[in-house]
């Protein structure tokens, strides 16, 4: 039998699934509602499905995941009782945070408020040590008194707890005698040391980062290990079980349990991976990812085949200085909910109805009109096929909510009304659009829209005209994009030691050293996991500054050991970067190293997608009927053609205004645009000339 590759991701309304044949190629697809309550449940039913299909659990060859279970803990703040030790004296660390509410509304907001402490002030112990910014130990850790701080946390009932001592990303001893303490005293308590987390410069957002992997720990642990139980009593005994991280790889399982706060931004990764390489295919180098899934929507840029990548990311208002891909979030999908505000006005988010109870239309008890629903009620979703007709929708309903609880108060027509609610959730997301691209000096019409998600195919064709954008790729299968970007990425770990010196002050030995020991512990950690040397691959970079500054860029590094040379290089790259970063750069000035970093990764065989088959068939042959759609007050109900997506092939070529429905989603086309199939069969919008 054939060997197949599993890759689902769970989102807050469906679990999307591909299933890979390796010897054929074929790519096969399903969505199922998530599960929220169990989300492992709605992971099982995929891959039961598959199974029912014919394949067998040992041919299951392959298994990767984008998870949101952490994202969620986090999100609504249900993760695990979580403790603090910290150095004596600076307990206060945690509580100040960054001393500023952030920018933008938040400068203005009278009634702002920081985010809940996470490790509150009656779990966090003090204990005597110290090591001094030179990696010094000026003061030996107090056995005895941490011995003390570790029955207080017992006795309190904590689940997890987070060490974070003072410069022990220059000196860990302190930190590994806790590790030795806790597995004598409390071994059942989960454990982060920040060395093992982020052993990096600036001591809020270590410690920030290293309680938020405290925090979700107990609960990415229980959940993994439920799912791998399960899958094994599914007698599926692939060891290849992955996790989708932030930074745009993988991790096993193992790895995503013991570092659960890489993978915050689990899903959204995989459509980004999924993005660049679709077009990697086609030939587009400068993208623009557009991710509207149930109950949210992402956004991404990726430059010259590159993402962008950040270091400094914040989920719900909480630093994490973990590397991540450069995603921006917003409260807009097809369960966000729209209703009249205290003032009569109408308010499109940032609450959403989730799966359940779901939209109107869902006929699952929800009251709350959805964006889905007006959808619905313009004419873009057919109730009689969607996800392929395997769920009814009730038109009726969602239209005599809609008319008694927007159209009626605000004396509008039902249509109209209807139209406007999709205009201002679409405002939202161009403005997350523009947030990563023309406000950080990016030329918007430079780039094509890619448009996944079970809701991006439905509004990119109007955003794109609102924003000037020329171009928008809709690819195969986007509602199960970001499970196909799984099949793509390899397995990926970060490494981070911060040194604080000049550049010309370099000692080039001590250097090379830590260099040799990240790469040493990078090798280790992928044999564990199966890798051959020939199958490892490792990028090193250096964190840089012009002395003086409070930030610093991340700049590519020759492999080391480094020479003087190679230093002269990195100086003028710096230089570069800095330039295109801030538009101007002091070639005078002196620079600073802040921190060396490694990335690993172990090389996964890709799946390779094939081109489209062309049988012959006519644009005509795919048209399965037309129905009336509402196109906004300029164009008004326009009779609008509708056809299959699986009947379209390449060289095909459709006018609007035109529907396009599939299993996973339902692609709107405007009257002022066109659209062709490509050799992928990606539809490519553009304006008609």
């Amino acid at each position: 039998m054939a060997k197949h590759r599993v890759t689902v991701d769970t989102g807050g309304t469906f679990s999307d699934f591909v299933f890979f044949n390796e010897e054929t190629g074929e790519i096969s697809i399903t969505k199922l509602p998530s599960t929220p309550r169990e989300p492992f449940q709605a992971v099982l039913n995929g891959v039961k499905e598959l199974l029912e299909r014919g394949v067998a659990a040992v041919d299951v060859s392959f298994f990767c995941h984008g998870t949101t279970v952490g994202t969620n803990a986090l999100l609504e703040e249900k993760g695990a009782k979580t403790g603090l030790l910290v150095t004596q004296g600076f307990r206060g660390i945690y509580e100040v945070m960054e001393q500023t509410r952030g920018y933008g509304p938040a400068t203005y907001d009278l009634f702002f408020e920081k985010p809940r402490l996470l490790a509150p002030p009656f779990l966090t112990e003090e204990v005597p040590e110290r090591v001094d910014f030179r990696g010094n130990a000026l003061k030996p850790i107090d056995v005895e008194a941490a011995r003390q701080a570790i029955s207080r946390l017992k006795k309190k009932g904590v689940q997890s707890v987070a060490v974070c001592f003072l410069f022990s990303f220059l000196n860990p001893d302190h930190e590994l005698k806790i590790k030795e303490l806790f597995a004598a005293e409390f071994p059942e308590a989960q454990l982060s040391l920040s060395y093992e987390v982020l052993p990096q410069i600036r001591e809020f957002y270590r410690m920030s980062t290293t309680i938020i992997n405290a925090y979700i720990q107990p609960v990415m642990a229980n959940y993994l290990g439920s799912l791998e139980k399960r899958m094994r009593e599914m007698e599926i005994t692939t060891p290849k079980l992955y996790i989708m991280q932030s930074n745009g790889g993988v991790s096993t399982f193992a790895g995503s349990a013991k570092k659960p706060v890489a993978t915050v931004l689990s899903g959204p990764a995989g459509g980004v991976i999924a993005s660049m390489g679709t077009c990697e295919r086609v030939g587009i180098n400068n993208i623009i990812t557009f991710d509207m899934g149930g109950t949210s929507c992402d956004v991404a840029l990726i430059h010259r085949g590159n993402p962008v990548i950040t270091t400094q990311g914040k989920i719900n208002l909480r630093p994490i200085a973990l590397p991540m891909l450069d995603i921006h979030t917003v409260s807009a999908g097809g369960g966000t909910i729209a209703r009249l505000d205290a003032v009569g006005g109408l308010q499109v988010g940032p609450d959403s109805a989730g799966a359940d109870p779901g939209p109107v239309c869902y006929d699952r008890g929800g009251e709350n009109i959805t964006i889905t629903d007006a959808n619905m009620v313009i004419g873009v979703l057919d109730p009689e096929h969607f996800l392929g007709g395997r769920m009814k929708l009730n038109k009726a309903k969602a239209q005599r909510l809609l008319e008694e609880r927007i159209a009626k108060p605000l004396t509008m027509d039902l249509m109209e009304a209807a139209h406007g609610v999709l205009d201002i959730i679409n405002v939202k997301m161009e403005e997350a659009i523009k947030a990563v691209s023309s406000q950080r000096g990016y030329d918007i019409r430079d780039f094509t829209l890619v448009a996944f998600g079970g809701g991006g195919p439905m509004h990119a064709g109007r955003m794109a005209l609102d924003l000037g954008i020329t171009s928008v790729l809709i690819p195969l299968t986007p509602g199960v994009h970001s499970a196909l970007g799984l099949l793509m990425s390899d397995v990926k770990h970060d490494y981070v030691r911060s040194k604080l010196v000049g550049l010309d002050d370099l000692d080039l030995d001590e250097i090379n050293r830590m260099f040799g020991q990240l790469i040493d512990q990078a090798k280790a950690d992928l044999h564990g996991e199966g890798f051959g040397d020939s199958e490892i691959k490792m990028e090193p970079y250096l964190d840089l500054r012009y002395a003086g500054q409070g930030y610093e860029l991340t700049v590519p590094c020759p492999m080391p050991p480094l020479t003087k040379d190679d230093l002269a290089l990195m100086r003028a790259r710096f230089d570069t970067v800095h330039e295109q970063n801030s538009g101007h750069k002091a070639e005078t000035e002196p620079v600073e190293l802040v921190s060396l970093r490694l990335i690993s990764l172990g090389i996964v065989p890709q799946a390779k997608l094939s081109p489209g088959k062309i049988s012959g068939r006519t644009v005509e042959q795919a048209t399965t009927g037309t129905r009336k759609v509402f196109f906004g007050k300029q164009h008004g109900m326009l009779n609008t053609q509708v056809y299959s997506r699986e009947a379209l092939e390449p060289g095909h070529r459709l006018s609007g205004p035109a529907i396009v429905e599939q299993l996973d989603t339902t692609t709107v086309i405007h009257p002022e645009q066109e659209v062709t199939v490509d050799d992928y069969r990606n539809l490519i919008m553009r304006n008609k000339q």
